[in-house]
C-alpha cells in the first residue's frame, strides 16, 4: 500500500483500529454486571466468589504479562499480522467463554481472551503512530484514548442490555460478529508495518519481562483477594515479580540488542508520562470498580440502571478526549495533564458526599468530572510516550504505555479493595460476631454476601442490612481518600518532571516526517 493511499485512508484506518480496541477494552468491564447471574446455579454456572474473581483475574494476569512481549513481536514480524491474529484468538476465546459449561472452563477461556487482547492492544497504538504524521498524531491518539474511556463506561450498560434480554453468555458472544467485521475491514484498509532494522532477538529479556509481570500481577491479585499483604503467598510473588523486573531492567541496560531500551526512560517526557498514566488509572479505576457495587448492592439498581449511571463518564470522554490535542497545542502537555489529574483528584475526593441515600445525580456529576479529568490525562501522556520513541519502536512504546495502565488497574483494584475490605469488616465487627460461623464468613466477604445472609435469615436478618450498607459506604469513602492522594501525587509528578511546550529539534522533526515504508497490503 503506497503512502498516498495510506494518507487518504488514515481516518478510516483509525476507525477500524478504534473498533478493535473497543471490543477488547469493553470486555474488561462488561463482565462485571454479569457476575451475579454467573453465580446463580440455575441461570448461570453456580460459580463461587473465588471462581468469579479468577474469571476476571485470569484475563488480567495473561493480558498484563504478555502486553510487552506482543508489542515487541509486532515490531518484528508485522503489526497488522499480529493484530489480526490476536483478534482471531479473541473471537474464538469469546465463543468458548459464552458456551462454558463450568466455572473452570470459563476461567481458562478468559485466560485465552487475555492472550488475544494482549496481541491486539499494542498494535492499535503503534499502527496509529506510523499512519499519522506528527501534526495529526496527537488528535488521533486523543480519539484512541477516548475509545478506551468509552469502553470502560459503556461496558456495564451493554452488559445490562444484553442480560435484560439474553442469557449470560451473550456478554461474550457479542464480540464474535464485531470482530469478524473488524478483521474483514483490516484486510483491506490497514497497512502492514514493522521495524525495518529490528536487530537480534532478545529471548532473555522477553522471558524476564513475562515472568516478572505475571508473577507481580499474581501477587497483587492475591493481595486483593486475601486482604492481607504481609502473608507469604502475597508478599512472596510481589517481591519475586519485582526482582525479575529489576533483573529485566539490568539486562536490557547492558545487552546490545534490547527488547526495550530502558535508557529511554531518561527522557522526562516518557518517564513522567508513564508515571502519570499509571497513577491516574491506579486511583480512578480502583474507585470506579467499587462504585458498581455501591450502585447495585447498596442502592439496589439493576445492571442496566447502573450501566446507565456511567453514561456521564462516557459523554465526558467523547466530548473532551478528542479535543485534548488542541488544549495541548495551546497550553502545553504539562498544564493539560496536570489539570486533568487535579480534576480526577477532585472527583475522587467528592465520593465523600455519596451516602446510603444520596441523590444519584450527585454520583452522575462525579462520574462526569472524573471523565473530563481522565480525558485530559491519557491523550497528552500517551502522545508524550510515543513521541519519545522513534517510529520503528512504536510497538514497544505502545506496550509500555498499556502495560503501565493494566498493571496499575490490577494494583488499584487490589490495594483499594484491601482498604475497602478492612474498613468494612472493622465497622461491621459487632454485627458479624452475632452471626453463626458460616454466615459470618459470607457476610464478612462482601456487601453482597451480607445482603444474601440477611435474606436467608428472614425478618431476623433485616437488622444486618443497614449496618452493612453504612459500613460499605464508609469503606468506599476511605478508599476514595487514598485514591485522591495517589492522583494528587500524579499531578505533582507531572508538574515537576513533564516538560512544557518544547519544540522538537529540526533533525528529529524531519525524521518523524519520514514514515516507515509499508509493505504491500495483503488482501
Amino acid at each position: 500500500m503506497d503512502p498516498q493511499t495510506i494518507q487518504r485512508r488514515r481516518w478510516y484506518i483509525l476507525g477500524v483500529l478504534t473498533m478493535s480496541l473497543l471490543v477488547v477494552v469493553l470486555d474488561n468491564t462488561i463482565l462485571n454486571v454479569a457476575l451475579k447471574t454467573i453465580a446463580d446455579p440455575d441461570k448461570g454456572l453456580g460459580a463461587t466468589q473465588s471462581q468469579l474473581e479468577w474469571a476476571i483475574n485470569s484475563y488480567t494476569l495473561v493480558f498484563a504479562g504478555l502486553l510487552f512481549t506482543f508489542g515487541v513481536i509486532g515490531d518484528r514480524i508485522g503489526r497488522k499480522r499480529v493484530l489480526v491474529g490476536g483478534m482471531a484468538v479473541f473471537a474464538l476465546a469469546s465463543l468458548a467463554s459464552a458456551y462454558a459449561q463450568s466455572p473452570e472452563q470459563l476461567i481458562y477461556a478468559r485466560a485465552l481472551m487475555g492472550l488475544g487482547g494482549a496481541a491486539v492492544m499494542p498494535q492499535t497504538l503503534s499502527i496509529i503512530t506510523n499512519v499519522f504524521e506528527p501534526h495529526e498524531r496527537a488528535r488521533a491518539i486523543g480519539i484512541w484514548a477516548g475509545a478506551v474511556g468509552l469502553g470502560v463506561a459503556i461496558g456495564p450498560l451493554t452488559g445490562g442490555l444484553l442480560l435484560a434480554h439474553f442469557w449470560w453468555g451473550s456478554v461474550f458472544l457479542i464480540n464474535v460478529p464485531v470482530i469478524a467485521a473488524g478483521v474483514t475491514l483490516m484486510a483491506f484498509l490497514v497497512p502492514e508495518s514493522r521495524n525495518p532494522a529490528p536487530g537480534r532477538l532478545d529471548p532473555v529479556g522477553v522471558v524476564l519481562s513475562v515472568i516478572g509481570l505475571v508473577v507481580l500481577s499474581y501477587g497483587i491479585i492475591q493481595g486483593g483477594e486475601k486482604g492481607e499483604w504481609l502473608e507469604l503467598p502475597v508478599l512472596g510473588p510481589i517481591l519475586a515479580g519485582a526482582a525479575f523486573l529489576a533483573l529485566f531492567v539490568w539486562h536490557e541496560a547492558r545487552t546490545a540488542s534490547p527488547a526495550f531500551d530502558v535508557r529511554l526512560f531518561k527522557d522526562a517526557r516518557m518517564s513522567a508520562a508513564v508515571a502519570s498514566i499509571a497513577l491516574c488509572f491506579f486511583a480512578a479505576t480502583g474507585v470506579f470498580f467499587f462504585a458498581n457495587f455501591y450502585m447495585q448492592s447498596v442502592r439496589g439498581l439493576t445492571p442496566l440502571q447502573s450501566g446507565a449511571m456511567v453514561l456521564p463518564f462516557a459523554v465526558a470522554q467523547l466530548a473532551f478526549a478528542p479535543r485534548s490535542a488542541a488544549m495541548v497545542r495551546r497550553f502545553g502537555a504539562k498544564a493539560v495533564c496536570t489539570a486533568g489529574l487535579l480534576l480526577v483528584t477532585v472527583a475522587l475526593a467528592s465520593y465523600q458526599f455519596v451516602g446510603v441515600h444520596t441523590s444519584l445525580w450527585i454520583l452522575g456529576a462525579i462520574f462526569f468530572v472524573q471523565g473530563v479529568g481522565m480525558a485530559n490525562v491519557m491523550p497528552p501522556a500517551t502522545e508524550s510516550v510515543m513521541s519519545a520513541l522513534p517510529r520503528e519502536k512504536a510497538g514497544a512504546g505502545s506496550a509500555i504505555n498499556n502495560t503501565a495502565r493494566q498493571v496499575a488497574v490490577a494494583m488499584g483494584v487490589a490495594v483499594l479493595g484491601s482498604v475497602v475490605a478492612s474498613v468494612y469488616r472493622g465497622d461491621l465487627r459487632d454485627e458479624l460476631a452475632a452471626l453463626p460461623a458460616g454466615a459470618r464468613q459470607a457476610a464478612a466477604e462482601s456487601i453482597e454476601g451480607a445482603h444474601a445472609v440477611a435474606a436467608q435469615m428472614g425478618p431476623a436478618g433485616q437488622g444486618l442490612v443497614g449496618p452493612a450498607d453504612a459500613a460499605f459506604v464508609h469503606a468506599m469513602h476511605a478508599a476514595s481518600v487514598a485514591a485522591a492522594v495517589i492522583s494528587f501525587v500524579g499531578a505533582l509528578v507531572v508538574l515537576k518532571w513533564m516538560p512544557g511546550r518544547v519544540a522538537a529539534p529540526p533533525e528529529r522533526a524531519a525524521a518523524e516526517r519520514r514514515p516507515e515504508k509499508p509493505e504491500k497490503a495483503a488482501v
